[in-house]
């Protein structure tokens, strides 16, 4: 049995759920998996028992708890260094810091107005002056990313990393959303939709039952 259990919320919804099982899953780290639908009469309790955050995801390794998605994936660059959650080279590494930091922090409106949901289809919503900012931002983040690192492979920096594991939600938004994209960024959305973690992921999220409202403007 692995060492780690990852304790997630609901596929469908939790984007914050999806950074760290997505770089593990990457990165070939074994892990067991609980998961808690949020915003359930219980659901508040349960999380504490896992953490005095209560809140989702949270990563338990032996005596060591670690909450917080970035965190929990700083923690798992170190513990498990032949995973290469981070570039090697030490510019790409501040780099890829950067960006997931700017991931973890900001894009307020995108994430309000467009919230993960994978089992729907709402092409053209949620779209403001305030959201075009952002995805403007992030269309522009990617494809610096993708032009100085495009020879090492296809995603931010070349080869998957955490990086990529912080923007995959947002991948997810613009499928959902129908987010029209430049053809670099496009291809890249498309990389990671095709990997098998990720499909892995939507298979799971398309069995689940619940329906949170909060996280269902458009229905």
């Amino acid at each position: 049995m692995p060492d780690l259990t990852l304790v997630i919320g609901n596929k469908n919804y939790s984007s914050w759920s999806l950074r760290p099982w997505l770089a593990m899953k990457q990165a070939g780290i074994a892990f067991d998996e609980i998961r808690i639908p949020l915003y359930e009469p219980r659901s508040k309790a349960t999380l504490l028992e896992h953490s005095p955050a209560g809140k989702v995801p949270v990563l338990h390794d032996g005596d060591v708890t670690v909450w917080d998605s970035l965190a929990i994936c700083e923690y798992l660059a170190e513990r498990f260094p032949h995973g290469n959650l981070w570039p090697q080279d030490t510019g790409a590494r501040a780099q890829a810091r950067a960006v997931s930091a700017e991931m973890h922090s900001g894009f307020p409106d995108l994430r309000s107005r467009m919230p993960m949901n994978l089992r729907s289809s709402h092409p053209g919503r949620g779209r403001d002056d305030a959201v075009n900012a952002d995805i403007a931002r992030v269309v522009a983040l990617w494809s610096d990313c993708r032009e100085r690192h495009a020879a090492r492979g296809p995603f931010l920096f070349g080869t998957f990393g955490i990086a990529d594991a912080m923007y995959a939600p947002v991948a997810t938004r613009f499928i959902t959303y129908g987010v029209e994209l430049p053809p670099l960024c496009a291809q890249y959305v498309e990389q990671l939709r095709a990997l098998p973690a990720l499909q892995e992921w939507y298979a799971a999220a398309r069995t689940e039952t619940e329906f949170i409202a909060r996280a269902e403007p458009y229905v």
